[in-house]
């Protein structure tokens, strides 16, 4: 087994380990009980799922094609810096929106925060 081979093995299992996070992500966000929690599912699990996939086509085309690819590096860039901030304000201005928290919530710890701003 050569290194070209080697890398192909390599890159082959991230993507696959990138499809499998990606179906976690869903099983989240179709299983959990607001939008709070499927937010996090949906930012978390499938971030990580998208940079597998584009870690696993780097390394096999570094590995097969000698190419380095400046498209792959700058969407793991992308994805890594703006899915979780996405997520974070999609989830505020839920919160802001008075979107009711799941009846198994345990506390709302912002409430107290935002509400003393008002008094």
């Amino acid at each position: 087994m050569n290194a070209s081979e080697i890398g192909e093995f390599v890159g082959a299992l991230f993507i696959l380990l990138g499809g499998i996070m990606s179906v976690i992500s869903v099983y989240g966000l179709l299983r959990l009980p607001d939008v709070y929690t499927r937010s996090h599912a949906a930012t978390k699990s499938s971030t990580l799922a998208v940079l597998l996939t584009l870690l696993g086509a780097f390394i096999y085309f570094w590995s097969t094609a000698h190419f380095i690819s400046v498209r792959l590096l700058l969407g793991i860039v992308f994805v890594f810096l703006t899915a979780p901030v996405a997520g974070h304000l999609l989830v505020r201005a839920a919160y802001r929106s008075n979107v009711k928290l799941a009846d198994i919530s345990g506390t709302d710890d912002l409430h107290d925060v935002l509400h003393k701003e008002e008094k």
